[in-house]
């Protein structure tokens, strides 16, 4: 009976150490002891307090059915967005991606295959970005500095992932959570009682998203807010304030 425990333990112990060398050795994707970084990079959750002006992202990994009719919605209304794409998507709709591009959309990375960031160190993370960084390119044509984590996680190991990439993270003051799908009004409401000066919105593309979006952009531009980019509201910044940790409401 004890040898048969002791042989099982270390068969075990023996399996523990194989997986952990096959994960190491598949390129240290996964988080097995934890990292220290200082990472001198900061999120932006918001833009320029001093300025009415409200950024509205797009965080794109599914809902390429109800893309086009965002894009009209802001065509009409001569409103610009940022889209946070996600290369695995780029890959299978590249032609949604250049409809975005070239209707003058700000491009984002939003990563390739939408895993937990937190969950990877630095070289998965970094692995990320570029990989999406490079499907986009090729797809577009053009360069891209901002990077929107999923789940909005950013811990360390991200942040210094994107440090080293030259992107700038991103992530929000205004959260509508309609990947729940609430109703309509519902997201209104969130947006427009929390509505502020810098504001960074995050929206997915969904079917009361794209209901709520006229809406959302009536009453904003009634209260005299101006749609601008991500990329715009980085450059309107000032510079004592950028990079700040200014978290609100997200």
């Amino acid at each position: 009976m004890g040898v048969f425990y002791f042989t099982r333990r270390l068969i075990l112990k023996l399996a523990c150490v194989l997986l952990a060398a096959v994960l190491l050795i598949g390129g240290g994707y996964y988080v097995l002891k934890k990292e220290r970084y200082q990472p001198t990079l900061a999120p932006i959750y918001q833009g320029d307090q001093g300025r009415k002006e409200i950024a509205l992202t797009v965080n794109v990994y599914w809902g390429e059915e109800y893309l086009p009719q965002m894009l009209k919605i802001m065509e009409e209304e001569k409103v610009k967005a940022t889209f946070f794409i996600g290369g695995m998507w780029a890959e299978k709709f590249p032609d949604l991606l250049k409809e975005i591009a070239q209707q003058g959309h700000d491009i984002g990375s939003h990563g390739y295959s939408h895993p937990h960031p937190d969950h990877l160190n630095k070289a998965g993370n970094l692995r990320e970005i570029k990989r999406s960084e490079k499907i986009i390119k090729e797809i577009i044509g053009k360069d891209i500095k901002l990077f929107a984590p999923p789940y909005g996680e950013r811990g360390n190991s991200v942040l210094a992932a994107t440090e080293e990439a030259g992107y700038q993270l991103i992530l929000w003051s205004i959260d509508t959570i309609d990947w729940q799908r609430p109703a309509p009004d519902t997201i209104v409401q969130r947006v427009i009682s929390k509505a502020h000066n810098g504001a960074i919105v995050l929206m997915h593309p969904t079917a009361p998203t794209v209901r709520a979006l006229p809406t959302i952009i009536k009453e904003l531009k009634g209260r005299g807010y101006e749609f601008i980019t991500v990329t715009e509201l980085l450059e309107n910044l000032p510079q004592e304030e950028e990079g700040q940790l200014t978290e609100e409401t997200g």
